[in-house]
């Protein structure tokens, strides 16, 4: 199975096309049982749910993968959703257990909140890139940084490039996967609000006090929420 990108190395939590998942052998490792032990709880659970009116649930939270151990041989894993992940959790008894099922599902939705938001921000860039385009007929490379570093300093109060020096990143392509939910979500809103401004408003710094004052009200709206 192609290598999954880990967003929680403590939790061992994955993306697999946009849902957060968890391996049974992180299941195994953090609950302190043996993998084969937890398959085999897996497989019947699979199994139980199979001979009820609700069989689909196992295919889209439960599913079979394979993994290469380090001396290349094949090996059978399961990726579990943050539904199955409760499902199969249900049996783990005790109070250490109790605690790591809560911390579990707070992760999960924690973590699903933030590939959301990632997602979302990623979708807006084509829509503002073809805005610039509409607008200028020979759009030169200081038309996009500037718009999109507009709305990183905006939120963040950097651009991406002072954003990766304060944060020692290198040279990433994207400072977005360091970035919070909550940040993610502003620069989502803002980059949508941007798209309609960029083709109507074609001054610069009208467009930047207009974006900062919505992402004002933005703020003062969540606090009051």
């Amino acid at each position: 199975m192609k290598k999954l990108k880990i967003w929680d190395k403590e939790y061992g939590l994955l993306d697999y096309k946009g849902k957060v998942v968890v391996s049974s052998r992180t299941i195994a490792d953090v609950f302190d049982k043996r993998h084969d032990h937890v398959l085999r709880n897996i497989n019947k659970a699979i199994q139980t749910i199979k001979k009820t009116k609700f069989c689909i649930f196992s295919d889209g939270n439960i599913f079979k993968v394979n993994y290469k151990d380090k001396q290349n041989r094949q090996y059978i894993e399961y990726m579990l959703t943050k539904d199955g992940f409760a499902y199969i959790a249900m049996g783990f008894t005790g109070e250490k257990a109790a605690q790591f099922k809560i911390d579990y599902i707070n992760k999960f939705n924690e973590m699903q909140d933030y590939i959301t938001a990632l997602n979302t921000a990623r979708i807006e860039y084509p829509e503002l890139t073809a805005a610039i385009y509409e607008v200028h007929e020979n759009p030169q490379p200081y038309h996009f940084s500037n718009e999109i570093d507009m709305i990183n300093k905006i939120v963040t109060g950097m651009t991406a490039k002072q954003y990766k020096e304060a944060h020692n990143l290198g040279d990433v392509p994207s400072i977005r996967p360091y970035l919070s939910a909550e940040e993610l979500q502003f620069i989502g809103m803002l980059q949508k609000t941007d798209i309609g401004l960029v083709l109507t408003e074609p001054d610069y710094q009208k467009r930047k006090r207009i974006l900062e004052w919505y992402y004002t009200k933005l703020k003062q709206k969540m606090l009051t929420a």
